[in-house]
């Protein structure tokens, strides 16, 4: 393989990328291309104010064969800087390399004596956050580093639980526990009954995505920790995100509305059937009809009904999870150190 270094994101790779990622070991959308080159305008919705795109290619017979999306960024004072992968680490829930399955260990045996001889800042860490706990890539990295003599070690990072669906929703209700089953029943049931205007609703309409962004903002917002977290860098970032995956068909941007107002909202992406789960928001001033949980239940129930696979809650361990139930799964860290 011929291996390249960009320093800047390479844009004019978006065919080629995505077309690579469509047929690796991981096929995630936190490795498309338009929105890693979104998280890299933004650095991350500010995460990391000092970086230096790194992103490595590797060609046999001018086929892109391989993509390790990364950036170095300083390490602690007086101590070399660190390779990571491009969307570490708070805002992708799965990171990885691109890669087919054959072409995979060649892949990483050739790209870290690469990295070791490029021209690089100084370096001693390669450190590689959010890897699902399946990844081939895991003993891939770790067979690459031996033969480099490196240390290596794996840490597990944070519980991400899936719900694997049936396919019809009374089957799906079936699985879970009885008293969880009759919860999401009787609230549903309660706003149905209620009397009160209510309604749930995919944003679609490209005229007015802007204010449904910014509406899902103002949810989010509502919670102090979130509140936190949205900072002006990090606002931009989820804007970007949100347009870029409007622009590729798979935003899945959920609103509950009661009496007219928003209530809850989930913000999805609906991709390679399966509706991965990123964030969410509500109002309490309509807690009283758990609009939360009212909109969960319904996007259970359309998944359900359309086939989609797989209710993927990503990374975090809360109660709610489980209690639709969800199975556990792990993000992993995998760092080598070089000698």
């Amino acid at each position: 393989m011929d291996y390249t270094l960009h320093t800047e994101f390479p844009l004019d790779l978006a065919g080629e990328w995505n077309d690579l990622l469509a047929e690796s070991t991981a096929h995630l959308p936190f490795l498309r291309h338009e929105y890693l080159s979104a998280w890299v305008q933004t650095r991350g919705g500010g995460e990391w104010p000092e970086l230096q795109v790194a992103v490595v290619t590797a060609r046999s017979g001018g086929r892109l064969t391989g993509v390790a999306p990364l950036f170095w960024t300083p390490g602690d004072p007086g101590a070399p800087g660190r390779l990571m992968l491009l969307g570490s680490v708070e805002v992708s829930d799965y990171l990885d390399v691109l890669a087919r399955p054959a072409d995979l260990q060649p892949f990483l045996d050739g790209l870290l004596p690469f990295l070791t001889f490029c021209n690089l800042p100084p370096w001693g860490t390669l450190d590689l956050y959010n890897l699902l706990e399946g990844s081939p890539t895991l003993p891939a990295f770790q067979s690459a580093t031996t033969r480099m003599g490196w240390d290596y070690r794996t840490e597990c990072l944070q519980h991400s639980p899936y719900v694997p669906l049936p396919g019809n929703w009374e089957t799906y209700l079936g699985s879970i526990d009885k008293k969880q089953r009759h919860e999401i029943r009787r609230k549903m049931r309660r706003l149905e009954e209620s009397g009160t205007p209510h309604c749930w609703y995919i944003a679609s309409d490209p005229a007015v995505l802007d204010d449904e962004i910014e509406a899902f903002l103002g949810l989010m917002a509502q919670d102090p920790e979130k509140a936190a977290f949205l900072t002006p860098a990090m606002r931009q970032h989820m804007r970007l995100t949100m347009r870029c995956a409007f622009e590729q068909g798979c935003l899945h941007l959920a609103f509950l509305e009661i009496n007219g107002g928003k209530a809850a909202a989930y913000l999805s992406f609906d991709y390679l059937n399966r509706l991965w789960v990123y964030n969410s928001g509500l109002d309490r001033a309509y807690m009283e009809f758990s609009p939360g949980w009212v909109l969960l239940g319904n996007l259970l129930q359309w998944a359900n009904e359309r086939h989609v696979a797989e209710f993927d809650f990503m990374r975090g361990d809360e109660e709610y999870k489980y209690r639709f139930g969800a199975v556990d799964r792990f993000v992993v860290r995998a760092v080598a150190e070089r000698r």
